[in-house]
């Protein structure tokens, strides 16, 4: 039996966690005559469900209900395509991590209310700037810490094992896949910026190859982030949306000039060797070199591009969020940003 489904609890396949982002950007757009009602399919209540129905049924009335979504769910997220259905369900109906994992997941999200309320806001906004997006369907699932929000056949999985709130006892016996200061933001909070933010990724503005350097990288990340600005509630605070601590945050804020100078002394912004610009893309507890006693804050050029690119909304006001997203020349955004931070005296 493959060892995906035997220990369900403690594995992780794919995990990625980058940013969530948002802050008061003006007055938003009239999104009420958009007609959207979002309901999150709880998929890890029928399946736990099916417990006590007996496997044959609970296996038609999975593929019947949620069709690519439940094949995706057997063969890659719990399971590998080599076992069929019946076995798979039957693996993880035995397993009492499986149990017990859907019961912790059930008392947290006792109803997806708030967010469901909050998914169909933003995708309006998203309805609004893009019309013709398809919005998919949502469904709840656990899946041993496998993934958190993949994206399949018109759906996006909402994975409630990894926002059980920061101090579940399960992201301790899994620190050497998912270190703390990542698991620190499987909280529900969360669930609505990392949706936004992986449709934006995923969906709506996929990542180009041809840009290698520090600013493109930069100035991608950075206007990812400003769209989230646009698309999720006031209320979101910055440093959700971008997966920060209070404390980062602050700091970015304190010392935005020095980051900037640091860049600049550097010559880094037009570096196009991927190990030298990583640490200043990727997840980490803090970045190496800058700060003192690990004070300082990871993925600082995915904070400063985000920092420059509000600066050049602000700068160009007739620039629509469509022009932006679409814009592909960084070195326009940096010099109409005007970008020039003060470094702390």
């Amino acid at each position: 039996m493959n060892d995906n489904v035997k220990h369900f609890q403690i594995y992780l396949i794919f995990l990625s966690v980058t940013a969530f982002f948002s802050c008061k950007q003006g007055t938003k757009p009239d999104v009420s005559g958009i007609d959207l009602n979002i309901k999150i399919e709880r998929f890890d209540r029928d399946l736990f469900a099916g417990k006590q129905k007996g496997i044959p049924q609970t296996d038609v009335f999975l593929q019947k209900k949620y069709t690519a979504f439940y094949d995706d769910y057997v063969h890659q997220m719990v399971g590998t395509p080599e076992y069929d259905n019946a076995t798979i369900l039957s693996t993880l109906y035995k397993d009492q991590a499986y149990t017990d994992l859907s019961r912790d997941a059930d008392s947290v999200f006792k109803t997806m209310e708030p967010q469901e309320k909050a998914l169909t806001e933003t995708f309006k906004y998203i309805k609004y700037y893009y019309p013709q997006v398809k919005v998919p369907k949502f469904i709840a699932f656990i899946s041993g810490f496998s993934v958190q929000t993949p994206i399949g056949d018109d759906y996006m999985g909402i994975g409630l094992d990894m926002f059980l709130g920061k101090d579940s006892k399960y992201y301790r016996a899994i620190v050497k896949s998912v270190p703390l200061y990542i698991s620190r933001r499987f909280t529900p909070d969360y669930v609505v910026p990392r949706i936004t933010e992986t449709f934006a990724r995923e969906e709506l503005f996929p990542q180009r190859d041809e840009n290698r350097s520090l600013l493109a990288k930069m100035v991608e990340n950075g206007k990812v982030l400003y769209f989230m600005d646009q698309v999720l509630n006031d209320q979101v605070p910055d440093s959700v949306k971008i997966g920060y601590t209070d404390k980062q945050l602050s700091w970015c804020k304190a010392y935005e000039g020095d980051i900037w100078a640091y860049f600049m002394q550097n010559n880094l912004l037009f570096e196009t060797d991927f190990q030298k610009i990583q640490m200043f893309l990727s997840e980490a507890p803090f970045t190496p070199g800058l700060g003192e006693k690990n004070e300082s804050a990871p993925k600082l050029g995915i904070w400063i591009g985000w920092q420059m690119v509000r600066k050049y909304m602000t700068e160009n006001p007739k620039v629509s969020l469509q022009q932006l997203m679409a814009e592909q020349d960084a070195q326009k955004i940096l010099n109409g940003a005007k970008y020039k931070p003060k470094m702390e005296p």
